[in-house]
């Protein structure tokens, strides 16, 4: 639902090429996915930009939400779960580590006080631990750490399936268990100058190389990757992601 960087692209202000283009490809709202199993709904990331995305493509039930940190451009749209809550006539179970549940905790703090506030997000925290699949609606996730700089960030392995954002390395221990993923998505913030907490574009293709997945998919890209000139410098099965992109597992 959204495959930008922290301030999005375009950028605010910005007379870049690639914030002045007109390929729609160029246009991306902070980072967000939702995967469909079965007929459930389960969101990664809520940033922003998440009341805009629901919108634009048609989101109309959510299961649950896996978030991977509690930077504002992955966390700040959780209030607009809301009209969710209200037509389901239920909670929104809310998956994350320890860190991030505090942080969600502190930041919507409103969500948790007693009495409740009428309208506010009905949510469910469930905090989880590290290397051991967590069962998310009957399906099986697995929680692996990443690092963004010193920070821990949640990867998400579901299946044959793996999404990796605001990451700069990966342990070895989860790089194990990510290898033999199929489909592959890993954030690349911009093609050159290293980034402290980001992968850029080459470390990213270096990553990619490691597992070795079927396909792979680069989001969290900022200004400095244009779409269709960056495509083809590509690997065959390596490919920019962008908003409403749609894949089949």
């Amino acid at each position: 639902m959204g495959t930008g960087t922290s301030l999005g692209v375009p950028i605010v202000g910005c007379d870049c090429a690639v914030c002045r283009s007109t390929d729609p490809h160029d246009k991306r709202l902070r980072s967000s996915a939702l995967v469909e199993i079965d007929g459930r709904c389960i969101v990664i990331d809520t940033g922003p930009d998440f009341r805009q995305q629901c919108l634009a493509y048609n989101v109309r039930h959510i299961d649950a939400l896996l978030i991977t940190h509690p930077h504002r451009d992955h966390l700040a749209g959780l209030d607009d779960i809301r009209p969710f809550c209200y037509i389901q006539q239920q909670d929104i179970p809310v998956y994350a580590s320890g860190f991030t549940c505090n942080a969600i905790r502190h930041d919507f703090a409103y969500c948790f006080a007693e009495p409740k506030y009428p309208g506010v997000p009905d949510i469910v925290l469930h905090e989880f631990g590290y290397y051991k699949p967590i069962d998310v609606l009957g399906v099986e996730i697995m929680p692996l750490p990443v690092m963004h700089a010193q920070m821990v960030v949640t990867a998400y392995r579901i299946g044959d399936f793996t999404y990796i954002t605001d990451a700069s390395s990966v342990p070895e221990e989860s790089l194990d268990i990510i290898k033999g993923t199929k489909t592959l998505v890993v954030n690349a913030l911009r093609k050159e100058r290293p980034h402290p907490a980001h992968f850029i574009l080459p470390q990213a293709l270096d990553l990619i190389a490691q597992i070795a997945p079927r396909e792979a998919y680069i989001t969290h890209i900022s200004h400095d990757i244009p779409h269709a000139a960056t495509q083809q410098e590509l690997p065959p099965n390596v490919h920019l992601a962008y908003d409403g992109l749609r894949l089949e597992l």
